[in-house]
């Protein structure tokens, strides 16, 4: 075996995979529905199951499980071990209070786009994302500025392997068509998601790069259709990114 091979710790894997089911259920879990979603055995996800109980990472009601508050404490460990996230907040949040906009950070994990800092003004049309809430990268504005970052053949591998709902009517769904927009993005410096994740709802994104110029994060404003159109959104928000983006990288 490799040295890396032999050093794998298949039951730690097993745990995280766990734990993600969760998310993925959006509630509690039984047993089958944990090794169907895992593809593990019942055995040892009953195993791992009882562990984070142990461990009060997860609560056991009869035949279901549910995590419990205390794994909150490793979305924690990373917003707090993360330089990213700390540097970027105060930016995220001059931006927002200018433009009364909400303002975030995303990096690419794996399909999606994570928000690793936020910062939204009182009234919010998407109220309900926060950090660690995950928009899918084939239709977010700040998700197709992470993916031009990516090699092609890995992209558009990627997109012929997910899912691409329509979220929306304006959802763009064909990989010609998402790959176009990638590119577009390369091209201009940024992205625009247009009512494609909600009706109602344009979000502009900026790469965000380090002193070697490697593309590390995105941040975007969001707004409301009825508040700009999509030149007023250009026009508007853009300068204000951009000014946030070289204000920001000159601390990476």
């Amino acid at each position: 075996m490799e040295p890396l091979e032999r050093e794998y710790v298949m039951g730690l894997e097993k745990g995280l995979a766990i734990i993600e089911a969760f998310g993925l259920r959006r509630g509690s879990l039984s047993l089958t529905q944990a090794a169907e979603i895992t593809g593990h055995t019942k055995a040892s996800v009953r195993r791992c199951l009882l562990t984070l109980c142990r461990l009060g990472y997860a609560v056991q009601d009869g035949r279901q499980y549910r995590l419990a508050p205390r794994v909150l404490r490793l979305g924690q460990a990373f917003v707090a071990s993360e330089p990213l996230a700390r540097v970027a907040q105060p930016f995220l949040e001059m931006a927002s209070e200018r433009t009364r906009e909400s303002a975030s950070i995303a990096v690419l994990d794996s399909q999606d786009a994570v928000f690793i800092a936020r910062s939204a003004p009182r009234r919010s049309l998407s109220g309900g994302l926060g950090i660690g809430s995950r928009l899918p990268a084939y239709c977010s504005a700040t998700g197709r500025v992470l993916l031009g970052a990516q090699p092609r053949e890995h992209v558009t591998f990627m997109l012929n392997r997910m899912a691409r709902p329509a979220l929306t009517p304006h959802t763009q769904t064909a990989v010609q068509d998402i790959l176009r927009e990638i590119d577009q993005a390369l091209r201009v410096g940024y992205s625009i998601s247009d009512e494609e994740l909600e009706i109602g709802l344009r979000s502009i994104a900026v790469p965000i790069r380090n002193g070697r110029g490697e593309l590390i994060a995105a941040m975007s404003l969001s707004v409301a259709t009825s508040r700009l159109t999509r030149q007023q959104t250009i026009e508007q928000l853009l300068p204000e990114l951009e000014a946030a983006r070289r204000n920001f990288a000159d601390l990476l």
